[in-house]
């Protein structure tokens, strides 16, 4: 056998022994075991057995210690490496904004809100956040410094929701709230109130601008839902609502149009996301979604560079073309997130969430859906991987994550003397293809919304 100990390590080891022996009433033994290997009186008195003794319980606590710290750090290792191969190296997420995933710690931590915040949403063209918050107010950012342009208010109860859109080249900004009104402010003249749109029976929960055409161009219709269970269509031009639709048994809490502004996604406290195409003139849903086992809380249209990964998750061997919608996804308060196909199948069920979620929206590069939740996180799905989380922001905000959205993509030769040039693109939604001469191109920017009262801006 070979020696693993130089004479030295071997001595200390065998005298630690003894002393360890001696200590521990086995006298016989430690006798023997000197006798064995000659250690005598002389190289073993008193005063070396005091100075060894102990050494042995010392030296094994120290190994077992250190071998919690290696498989520690093994575990550790194994989820670095985990998401080293499952999902896009940070370098060249950061250089590729198709693979580009948010990351801790955001560039900046909003604060001025005094109650907790309930939605964000990014202006089409500059570089403008608008936030609301229960605390009756909409504070309106600039977020690629961080600071705070000014605090718009006129509504009595909780703000819920905002979005930028309207006609082209006279962006607007709606909101709605538990005062039962939906507000229209004009960016161009100090955010003054335009129009008050009143008409819902209780509090207007979501309200988003529905674009018009294949190529996501602007409209002047909104849509808003309720938790008087309907959902209505709005010309802002006049104010008048021109339809409402219902169907929905319970408070409509979500609405988010397709790119090409025919269909709308809406879900509830019914526990179920309703598909309508709402220029038909039927008043029924499309499709029901059933599935969910608690009250959905957040809806979400996939984009067209989504369709190859969900389609091979569905079980579809050539992606679909033909419709705007063709996959959508719904978060709910039973912690899950469920992808569902055009035909209101439900393709997959997402599970790692540990409370509600509240707010999804789909990467515009297609592989990606991101997700906030009550349980504080951020979270990113692969949908290249079925679907599989490959990235967690675990500290993304200090309290319940209530609303996320993402910057709409930078036009190049779109956008002339500040006018829409988002083409009136849904808030965050890719579009479908662009106008001529124009280049598209994804901007890494997320916007999150939480009870601790932080806005929060992950940058590139």
């Amino acid at each position: 056998m070979s020696q693993i100990l130089t004479p030295r390590q071997a001595e200390e080891l065998h005298k630690a022994i003894i002393a360890y022996l001696a200590a521990n009433n086995l006298q016989s033994t430690a006798s023997a075991l000197r006798q064995e290997l000659n250690i005598g009186e002389d190289l073993f008195d008193a005063t070396t057995a005091k100075k060894y003794e102990g050494l042995l319980e010392k030296k094994w606590t120290s190994v077992v210690r250190l071998q919690k710290k290696i498989m520690d750090l093994e575990s550790r290792n194994s989820v670095l490496q985990a998401e080293l191969d499952s999902a896009t190296p940070t370098s060249r997420q950061n250089k590729d904004p198709i693979s580009w995933l948010p990351r801790s710690p955001a560039r900046h931590t909003l604060q001025s809100h005094r109650q907790p915040i309930t939605c964000v949403a990014f202006h089409p063209v500059f570089s403008v956040l608008a936030s609301g918050s229960e605390d009756q107010t909409i504070k309106i950012w600039d977020w690629e410094l961080g600071e705070l342009e000014r605090t718009v208010k006129g509504h009595t109860k909780a703000v819920l929701d905002v979005d930028f859109g309207g006609p082209r080249g006279n962006t607007l900004l709606a909101s709605c709230s538990s005062d039962l009104t939906i507000k229209l402010w004009d960016p161009s003249d100090d955010y003054k109130n335009i129009r008050t749109l009143p008409g819902h029976d209780h509090s207007v929960s979501a309200v988003r601008f529905i674009p018009s055409g294949a190529d996501g161009s602007s409209s002047n219709l909104l849509v808003s839902a309720s938790r008087d269970k309907s959902l209505r269509i709005w010309d802002v031009t006049t104010g008048y609502c021109i339809k409402t639709l219902r169907g929905h048994l319970e408070w409509v809490r979500d609405v988010c149009p397709s790119i090409d502004g025919k269909y709308l996604l809406s879900g509830g406290d019914d526990r179920t996301a309703r598909l309508w195409e709402h220029t038909s003139s039927s008043q029924e849903p499309k499709v029901t979604l059933i599935g969910h086992e608690h009250v959905v809380l957040c809806c979400a249209i996939a984009p067209a560079t989504a369709y190859a990964h969900l389609a091979g998750m569905a079980g579809i061997k050539k992606p679909p073309v033909t419709s705007s919608v063709e996959f959508m996804a719904t978060g709910s308060r039973d912690k899950t997130i469920r992808l569902w196909d055009a035909r209101g199948t439900c393709i997959k069920t997402l599970t790692g969430h540990d409370n509600w979620v509240r707010g999804l929206v789909f990467h515009p590069g297609g592989k990606f859906l991101i997700s906030v939740a009550d349980d504080k996180t951020l979270r990113c799905w692969d949908l290249t991987q079925e679907g599989r989380c490959v990235k967690t922001i675990s500290d993304a905000h200090d309290h319940f994550v209530q609303c996320i959205r993402w910057a709409p993509p930078v036009i190049k030769g779109g956008a002339v003397n500040g006018t829409d040039g988002n083409n009136g693109e849904s808030n965050g939604t890719p579009k479908k293809g662009a106008a001529a001469g124009t280049d598209v191109q994804i901007r890494c920017v997320i916007a999150t919304g939480s009870v601790d009262l932080n806005v929060r801006i992950f940058a590139n």
